[in-house]
């Protein structure tokens, strides 16, 4: 099971513009022309210098961000600016098909078996947390995973990436039987923008008192 930090595809207006029917043709097309739309940064895309936003925002994100409520992802046409996820999804889609190719089920593109590999977004996995200092990252993997080597939280927390790495990675193996239940989709949506996974919250604690 592989968890990649970029966004599958895009809004599902924009693909259906495009006429892309499909993950592959998604990501086929960001092979061709990704390079070309990046360096461009025509409309849809935005966010270089003297790049303003031109969307409305019912049209800035696919279904999957918006599910995400508060703290929901970037644009994935934002490719200039504080916290911009486009160029690193449009240069990460090309290796979807790639390995789509070399047989790997993409969720919930495809469903064939194993291997997998699935989209995540960190701090959907994480919840609130400081990741600008340290100590906050170090407190955060000795708390949530305090059955791991002191060592490896220690250097987990060296840097944002490796803590969202290392963190990301436990939180799916966590959830491990979660994800072996994983199946595709006939969402219209889902079937072409692509879905973050995100692990199910827990139960709710029975608040009533018992007689």
């Amino acid at each position: 099971m592989i968890g990649l930090d970029f966004a599958f595809s895009f809004p599902r207006w924009w693909c259906e513009q495009r006429g892309w029917t499909s993950g592959r043709d998604v990501w086929a097309a960001m092979a061709a022309q990704g390079e070309d739309l990046l360096a461009a940064c025509q409309p849809p895309f935005w966010g270089r210098p003297g790049r303003a936003n031109p969307h409305p925002a019912e049209q800035l994100y696919r279904r999957t961000d918006r599910d995400a409520g508060s703290g929901a992802p970037k644009s994935v046409f934002q490719i200039g600016g504080a916290g911009a996820v486009g160029t690193g999804s449009v240069r990460g889609m090309p290796h979807l098909l790639t390995l789509a190719d070399a047989g790997f089920s993409v969720w919930p593109f495809s469903f064939h078996g194993w291997p997998r590999v699935v989209e995540i977004y960190p701090r959907a996995l994480t919840g609130p947390v400081n990741k600008s200092r340290w100590v906050s990252r170090h407190a955060f993997l000795r708390e949530r995973f305090p059955e791991q080597p002191r060592d490896l939280c220690e250097r987990a927390a060296g840097s944002e990436d490796a803590f969202d790495a290392a963190a990301s990675a436990l939180a799916m193996y966590a959830a491990r039987d979660e994800l072996r239940s994983l199946s595709s989709t006939s969402d219209p949506d889902y079937s072409i923008e692509g879905r973050i996974w995100r692990p199910a919250p827990p139960p709710a604690a029975n608040g009533g008192v018992g007689s």
